[in-house]
């Protein structure tokens, strides 16, 4: 089964005066080879202003939780991260200058959620570095998904404590691939916490919806960066 953007998630962005972006077909070829990225992976929190261009920002997502096949379990497509029961619960909300917007992978698309910059709301209070950096990704789960799941009906997916265990994997693995394929790139990318609060407010989040952790990509700033 194929989930397609809602009704609802189509109007918040309309209501703000914001259109859908549509991405470039990801274009990977030539990207290095995967020991070379692993080399390069770092934490690097110094990042700098200039915007990503949207064939980079197309690249990044599907890296990131893109659609890889078309048949994969349980009848639905297949991500480049993995999923429980392939629920696909972690919805990944691009937070930019102009506005926030949700990653639609299925038609390689950004569907616009609220005006404004948010990119101050996506990392803690007192978490300094990249404050003008371009993209601040927010990783949301979506329970409903995990709880109503078209894969193994799982006793554990309606369990609180099971369903925490997988949607905080399954960001992990996300994150993952972000760090990986900036550093294919040669981009600063920081993983870090986020206003969960404010978020979830600002989003107009469902009360099954919960704003985990956010990672912030672009350029390395000119002066080195703090590294982990």
């Amino acid at each position: 089964m194929t989930r397609k953007p809602s009704e609802r998630d189509e109007a918040k962005g309309a209501a703000f005066g914001l259109s859908p972006i549509a991405l470039p077909t990801p274009a990977l070829n030539g990207r290095g080879t995967l020991v070379a990225a692993l080399r390069r992976r770092r934490t690097i929190r110094e990042i700098g202003e200039n915007p990503l261009p949207l064939q980079t920002l197309s690249d990044l997502l599907w890296a990131a939780c893109g659609v890889n096949r078309k048949e994969g379990p349980f009848g639905m497509h297949g991500r480049t991260a993995g999923s429980a029961s392939n629920s696909q619960e972690i919805d990944v909300y691009v937070v930019l200058k102009e506005g926030t917007y949700l990653y639609d992978a299925l038609v390689n698309r950004l569907t616009p959620v609220v005006a404004g910059d948010l990119r101050p709301l996506a990392i803690s209070h007192g978490q300094g570095g990249g404050e003008s950096a371009p993209v601040r990704l927010v990783y949301v789960a979506d329970i409903d998904k995990l709880a109503n799941s078209s894969g193994f009906a799982e006793p554990g997916l309606r369990d609180p404590d099971v369903q925490r265990s997988y949607y905080f994997v399954d960001t992990g693995l996300i994150a993952a691939n972000v760090y990986l394929f900036s550093a294919s790139l040669g981009l600063a990318a920081w993983f870090h916490n986020c206003d969960k609060p404010e978020l979830a407010a600002k989003l107009n989040l469902r009360a099954d919806q919960r704003p985990l952790f956010a990672q912030t990509v672009g350029y390395p700033a000119n002066k080195p960066g703090e590294r982990s």
